[in-house]
């Protein structure tokens, strides 16, 4: 009867410790929910530059930066602030940006692709972002720093 007794007092022990942890009766903790860590949403992009054929999926990427804006701009793009103030003025719009070319600018026409890529999350809301250009040329007539690297 002793040792009925012992064993039923180290339990109620180990109770009242698990209970004094903050463990319940399970003896596992409970995780606090997500919130989130800042008052921006949140805005991260992998730029890409590939040349080949005419679609994403084919193409071998030759470059690729990322891309930050919120809450200040960086990333391994070399003009950050420069590229999300881009995206700001268009409202998140790539189309845009790659579509607006400079007057005057004088190209060949040659059919050597270049495809650029945007995919990540901008402005809390996902993108997926493709383009190609028929060659290096029509990519640096677009007026935009975005996909400069």
């Amino acid at each position: 009867m002793r040792k009925t007794t012992g064993a039923i007092g180290g339990l109620g022990a180990a109770l009242a410790m698990s209970a004094a942890l903050g463990l319940g009766a399970s003896g596992t903790a409970h995780a606090e929910p997500a919130t989130p860590k800042s008052l921006y949403p949140p805005s991260a992009l992998v730029l890409t530059v590939g040349y080949g054929p005419d679609d994403a999926s084919s193409v071998a990427v030759q470059r690729a930066v990322t891309l930050s804006c919120q809450p200040t701009p960086t990333g391994t793009h070399p003009a950050p602030a420069r590229a999300c103030a881009e995206l700001r003025a268009v409202n998140g719009e790539f189309s845009t940006l790659t579509e607006a070319t400079e007057s005057g600018r004088m190209c060949t026409k040659e059919w050597r692709p270049v495809t650029v890529t945007a995919e990540g999350i901008w402005d809390g809301q996902r993108v997926s972002y493709e383009h190609t250009f028929a060659n290096n040329c029509l990519k640096n007539a677009a007026v935009t720093q975005l996909y400069e690297f």
